[in-house]
């Protein structure tokens, strides 16, 4: 009998548990990947894309590429998930396993942000990357401001990034004494689980003439006056507002049954849920580390293990520990590190590797490694 396995989401946690139990397994599996999108891509690129580095098509990987012994793609919309009878139903039809795994990420929301959709753009998605593309070049005078809407939000150095590197853009076309850039962020300092990592990115601030206002969220925009409303009232007026949507759990998932306070809860050392048989990993769950695609990575890794040893037998796979690393543009060129450790200790860590050259061929080399690894045959 072939290990019957059902994995919703083609991001970094689906793509990775597949490659595992494929390398593993072989022909013995019968897993099937399902995603409603006809291809992936990386995070980090979508900066890429909207500051007009590279093409949307450029960074797009085609599911239908993947080669991996056992496996088999299908680009279907998922309309219920039974987690009990570990059955799924989808558009093209309905798909049940000995294990089920959801890895369907978090869905915006920019509507939820009053006067976002109609005064403001949002940059997390491919198509928010690809619509600002159009529109920073016609950016030429007044205020921009990077802010996040709500929390818990996707890849916490990103709203960074995107200030310091609209501050090279606005450089590079010799416009950028016409503008000024601020960044709303809901921490005290950008990386809270490192400190190093943060006092660098306010350094380059700093020396940028990037407003930091810390501790604050935008609650809303008027687009009408061109005012950012934060949390406690303040108003800041903009020209350009580059918002982070809040995050929900998608809609399919909440229907499951499966969340508790718009997440699903798992057991943080192995991430089942708690129906047996049905793992959860990723920005869909509330265990406790960022949502980026590093750690949905190494969970997957964590429950192919525990898939594995119940297969086959052996040792139980160790803890997940919330480990993983992001690369942090600079600008100018320059990529820096940090890597964390969410679960491991009595609280979260981190600790950094300089901004550098040589780290921006190291960031190249981790999505061309993943690339390989995840659609190769």
């Amino acid at each position: 009998m072939k290990l019957r396995v059902v994995v919703l989401g083609a991001g970094f946690g689906g793509l990775e548990l597949s490659a595992i139990l494929s390398e593993a397994l072989g022909e013995e599996l019968d897993l099937v990947l399902i995603d409603r999108n006809d291809s992936f891509y990386f995070g980090f690129s979508k900066l890429d894309v909207m500051f007009g580095k590279k093409k949307p098509e450029a960074v797009k990987l085609a599911y239908r590429n993947i080669a991996k012994p056992g496996v088999r793609f299908v680009q279907e919309t998922i309309t219920a998930i039974d987690p009990e009878a570990k059955r799924v139903t989808t558009n093209g039809g309905t798909y049940e396993g000995d294990i089920l795994v959801v890895a369907l990420g978090a869905d915006y929301a920019p509507g939820d942000t009053p006067g976002l959709v109609e005064g403001g753009y949002e940059f997390y998605s491919m198509a928010g990357a690809v619509r600002l593309r159009e529109v920073l070049p016609t950016f030429t005078k007044g205020n921009a401001i990077v802010g996040v809407t709500s929390t818990p939000f996707k890849c916490p150095p990103a709203p960074s990034e995107a200030a310091l590197l609209l501050h090279d853009y606005l450089t590079e076309r010799g416009v950028r004494q016409n503008c000024k850039i601020s960044l709303v962020m809901p921490f005290g300092i950008p990386i809270p689980p490192s400190p190093e990592t943060s006092q660098a990115l306010l350094a380059a601030f700093a020396e940028r003439g990037i407003k930091y206002v810390a501790d604050r969220l935008v609650r809303a925009l008027d687009p009408a006056r061109r005012v950012a409303i934060l949390d406690n009232g303040d108003e800041m007026p903009y020209a350009l507002f580059l918002g982070i949507p809040k995050h929900r759990v998608p809609e399919v998932v909440a229907e499951s049954g499966m969340t508790v306070n718009g997440w699903v809860p798992v057991n943080p050392k192995t991430l089942e849920t708690r129906y047996p048989g049905v793992y959860a990993i990723g920005d869909v769950t509330s265990v406790g580390t960022p949502k980026a695609g590093v750690f949905s990575e190494g969970a997957a890794k964590i429950v192919a293990a525990e898939i594995l040893e119940d297969y086959m037998g052996g040792e139980r796979p160790p803890a997940y520990a919330g480990q993983g690393l992001c690369y942090v543009e600079f600008g100018a060129g320059r990529v820096g590190r940090v890597d964390v450790d969410f679960l491991s200790g009595p609280k979260p860590t981190g600790s950094f590797v300089e901004p550098s050259a040589e780290l921006v061929r190291d960031k190249e080399e981790f999505g061309s490694s993943r690339r390989r690894r995840w659609f190769g045959g």
